[in-house]
C-alpha cells in the first residue's frame, strides 16, 4: 500500500496516555486519495498469518478476553427489538460476566463493563434510561441505516434527533455509490455534514467494506472519511453479505496509521459484523497491537460491534476457570 499525499508532513505527536484530541478533519486532498494503491496479495498473505504468528494462552488469554469485553459495543439491531430487550441488554452491559466467573477470576474490583450499547434511534431513550449512572454511553445507528439511501436532510435530522435523545455516539453509514463511482468530493461533503450534525457526539463512519468492490476503494473511503472528521472508521453494518474481515481491517488500520503520521490525530477503528468467536476477537486485537500499538487497545480508539461475541468469550473464560466448556444457554443474552 503506497500513497503520495500532498499533505504538509508534520512530526507525528505521540499518542497521549490520557484522552486523545478529537480528529477535526482537514480539507479534502484528492491527490492523496487518488494516489492510494493496495497490494491485495500482500494484504491477504499478511492477514492469513494473523492468528498463527502470535498467540496467547492460559492467564494471558483470559486477560486479553477481559480486555475485549471492555471494547465491545454491545449491539441489538433487529426488527423485533423492544424496550424490554434493550433493558435486558443494558443489564448485561453493566454486568457482562456471571457473578461466579467474576469471583473465580478475581476481577471484581476491576468493574468490567462494555464500551457502549448500540441500538436503533427509536430505542435510544430506553437505553439511556437503563444505563443511567453506569458511565456506559449509548450509540445510535443513524443516517438511513443500513442502506444509507434516504435523503441527506432526513439523515441529518435523524442524527440530531438521536443526539437530542441522549446518544453520545452516532454510527453513520456512507453512500456506497460515491465510492463505487469515485465521487470523493460528494463522499467528503456528506460525511462532513454528518460530523457537524453530531456536535459533541462521537461519530463512527460505517464504510460497508463488503460492498466497496476493492481493497483500494476501502483505503480511499477510509482516508476521505477521516479527512471529513470521523472519530472512528467502522467496517460494516453487519447486514452485508461480507462484513468484518482481517484484510479489510488491515487496510483500514494502515490508513489510520498514515493519517496519524501525517496529521497527528488518532482515529479509532471498529470492526463489526460476523465477529462471533473469541478466536476472531483475539485476531483483531493482535492486528491492533501490531499495526497501531497498545494505545489502540482502549475503548476510546477501538471497539467491537458485537452481539453473539460476548457469549463465546464467557464460555472461554469459564473453560479457563473450570477446564470445562459450558453450554451457551448458561450465558444468556437478551
Amino acid at each position: 500500500m503506497t500513497a503520495k499525499p500532498n499533505l504538509t508532513l508534520v512530526a507525528p505527536r505521540p499518542v497521549p496516555a490520557g484522552p486523545v484530541d478529537r480528529n477535526p478533519g482537514m480539507p479534502l486532498d484528492l491527490d492523496a486519495v487518488r494516489a492510494l494503491r493496495v497490494n491485495r496479495s500482500a494484504v491477504e498473505r499478511r492477514a492469513a498469518t494473523m492468528g498463527t504468528r502470535r498467540t496467547v494462552k492460559k492467564e494471558w488469554q483470559a486477560a486479553w478476553l477481559l480486555r475485549a469485553i471492555t471494547l465491545m459495543d454491545l449491539t441489538t439491531l433487529s426488527g423485533d427489538d423492544t424496550p424490554g430487550n434493550v433493558q435486558r441488554l443494558c443489564a448485561k452491559a453493566r454486568n457482562p460476566l456471571r457473578a461466579d466467573l467474576v469471583e473465580a477470576l478475581g476481577v471484581g474490583k476491576l468493574g468490567i463493563k462494555v464500551g457502549a450499547v448500540c441500538v436503533y434511534h427509536a430505542l435510544v431513550p430506553a437505553a439511556v434510561e437503563a444505563l443511567e449512572g453506569s458511565g456506559i454511553p449509548v450509540a445510535a445507528v443513524s443516517t438511513g441505516f443500513p442502506a444509507g439511501l434516504s435523503p441527506v436532510p432526513q439523515r441529518l435530522e435523524e442524527i440530531r434527533a438521536s443526539v437530542a435523545a441522549g446518544a453520545k455516539e452516532i454510527d453513520i453509514v456512507i453512500t456506497r455509490a460515491h465510492v463505487l463511482t469515485g465521487n470523493w468530493e460528494a463522499l467528503y461533503d456528506e460525511v462532513k455534514q454528518f460530523r457537524e450534525a453530531c456536535g459533541e457526539a462521537h461519530m463512527k463512519s460505517i464504510l460497508a467494506t463488503g460492498e466497496l468492490a476493492t481493497l483500494g476503494n476501502v483505503a480511499r473511503a477510509s482516508l476521505v472519511a477521516m479527512q471529513a472528521g470521523s472519530d472512528f472508521i467502522k467496517t460494516s453494518t453487519g447486514k452485508e453479505g461480507v462484513n468484518a474481515t482481517i484484510p479489510f481491517g488491515l487496510v483500514m488500520c494502515r490508513m489510520i496509521r498514515e493519517y496519524f503520521e501525517q496529521t497527528g490525530y488518532a482515529v479509532g477503528f471498529k470492526p463489526a459484523g460476523g465477529i462471533r468467536t473469541a478466536k476472531t476477537a483475539l485476531e483483531f486485537l493482535y492486528l491492533m497491537k501490531e499495526e497501531l500499538g497498545d494505545r489502540w487497545l482502549r475503548a476510546d480508539l477501538f471497539r467491537f460491534g458485537a452481539s453473539a461475541l460476548l457469549t463465546d468469550i464467557e464460555r472461554q473464560l469459564e473453560h479457563f476457570t473450570t477446564q470445562r466448556y459450558s453450554a451457551a444457554h448458561r450465558h444468556p443474552m437478551p
